[in-house]
């Protein structure tokens, strides 16, 4: 599993000119899943992504984490993440998921964030979607397991 994460001040995400999901303050959350990928790996990457110290206390360090910060994650799935370049100029989509499995784990990883209290608006699934941010800091931060 791999997972983009950027600190927001704002964000979006539409499909067909239509809002299916917005935040204030949080964290945009891009979602690839491998073919290896667990409802372990997903818990434990949705238990990071709520614990990561990575918005500002009093001081200007970064010490707090989303549910600190009163902010809210944005859970977006996108299999691009898994695309491999290393040969030729098409990308290969071979280590990503099959969207059955894909689909379960990222709505695994929802659920597990949504335990904690905060808000986790979603794109939809599989879905062509734009997105909208504005990225503060800009703080950006790639999480793997």
């Amino acid at each position: 599993m791999k997972i983009v994460l950027q600190r927001s001040q704002q964000a979006s995400v539409s499909v067909d000119g239509e809002i299916v999901g917005q935040i204030e303050r949080g964290l945009v959350a891009l979602i690839g899943i491998g073919h290896d990928d667990t409802e372990a790996t997903a818990s434990a990457l949705a238990d990071k992504t709520a614990g990561l110290r990575i918005f500002s206390d009093e001081s200007g360090k970064m010490n707090r984490n989303v549910l600190d910060a009163g902010g809210d994650v944005l859970a977006i799935s996108q299999f691009t993440l898994l695309a491999d370049c290393r040969k030729g100029r098409r990308p290969a989509f071979t280590d990503a998921a099959p969207p059955g499995q894909a689909k379960a784990l990222y709505e695994h990883y929802v659920q597990e964030l949504r335990k904690t209290g905060m808000s986790v608006p979603c794109g939809i699934f599989a879905a062509d979607m734009a997105v909208s941010l504005t990225n503060d800091g800009p703080v950006t931060i790639i999480l793997e397991l």
